[in-house]
């Protein structure tokens, strides 16, 4: 007898020029293993995911359903019952699904002539999606029925499950309009070429990867007569949203805010609370940040710290939630 050989993976060997699109597998690396989505810098927001599905089978089982004549019990109640410990049992489930704080879940079913209808609803405030918590309340709500109808019809069939509505997160205001981008460093030491700028190409590269055009870009000193100038010259030429990064901070030199802030013609106090806000969040020292955002005709001016921290996580803040105040300023619904 010949015994086969012990199968063995082949080590995974790193290729530089391997590379996976991460915008189309958020679960793979650049080398295509496995790994879990970060999302402890996202932000905990209202998030509701509906998704359908359908089963069909006999109309002689569709009557006894209804009847309440299925041996195994009242087949609707515990289908809506195991949906919804699905539902919260997702993580288990799937591996690569976060542990999220469900708030609510709910099923319907609609009885038609020879299937049954079932539409799930899940709710969170987190920081991630219940797409997938909706899919699987679906599923097994959909297994429950087959589970318990099996014994009296073998014609039954699971059909399209499907995610049929998301609301929240980054896709809770959508819209397609992108403004042209302006970026300028204030720091003496940048300037001089004593350091090298890591937050302006953060900036610009994140609103880059968002769509946005960036053909502005400006290095200044800390507290440059050159500021106001340069901002209302980029109006001028088109720019919409102008980041600034650096000298928000407490230090003599840190003159921005004291450059700018008589050039608002409205302060924009909600961008100004949720930079903070989130800052705040994984931070304590934020809270000493001077940040500021206001508008200047029809352009918005947002000004950020200089630390590349919080210019990534204004990214995160403003990305896409900023653009859907440009389609409002041009006549767009909120």
């Amino acid at each position: 007898m010949v015994i086969p050989k012990r199968w063995k993976r082949p080590e995974r060997v790193h290729d530089p020029n391997r590379r996976i699109d991460m915008n189309k597998f958020s679960h793979l690396d650049i080398d295509g293993n496995v790994q879990m989505v970060d999302i402890t810098d996202k932000l905990n927001t209202a998030r509701i995911a509906r998704a359908e599905g359908s089963i069909s089978m006999r109309t002689e089982t569709l009557s006894a359903i209804q009847g309440g004549d299925v041996p195994k019990g009242n087949v609707l109640t515990t289908a809506k019952i195991a949906g919804i410990n699905a539902a919260k049992k997702t993580a288990y489930l799937l591996p690569m699904c976060h542990q999220l704080n469900i708030s609510f879940v709910d099923l319907e079913f609609e009885l038609h002539s020879n299937s049954i209808k079932i539409i799930a609803l899940v709710k969170t405030k987190d920081a991630t999606g219940v797409e997938m918590e909706a899919l699987t309340a679906v599923s097994a709500a959909a297994l429950t029925i087959y589970d318990m109808c099996k014994a009296v019809d073998n014609t039954m069939v699971i059909k399209e499950t499907k995610l049929v509505e998301k609301i929240g997160g980054k896709s809770g205001h959508v819209t397609d309009y992108r403004p042209r981008v302006g970026i300028m460093t204030l720091s003496d030491s940048v300037f001089s070429g004593n350091a090298e700028d890591r937050s302006g190409p953060i900036l610009s590269k994140g609103f880059l990867d968002a769509g946005c055009s960036v053909d502005h870009q400006k290095i200044l000193p800390d507290g440059s007569d050159e500021l106001l100038t340069i901002i209302r010259k980029w109006k001028d030429e088109g720019v919409e949203l102008i980041l600034t990064t650096g000298g928000t901070g407490l230090g003599k030199r840190d003159l921005t805010i004291e450059k700018i802030d008589n050039l608002f013609d409205t302060r924009l106090d909600g961008i100004e609370q949720a930079l903070h806000d989130y800052g705040r969040r994984k931070v304590s020292t934020a809270m000493l940040s001077r940040l500021h955002a206001g508008m200047v005709d029809d352009a918005i001016v947002i000004c950020l710290p200089g630390s590349t921290g919080a210019v990534k996580d204004a990214l995160s803040v403003l990305i896409p939630t900023i653009f859907h105040s440009f389609h409002v300023m041009k006549g767009g619904k909120h």
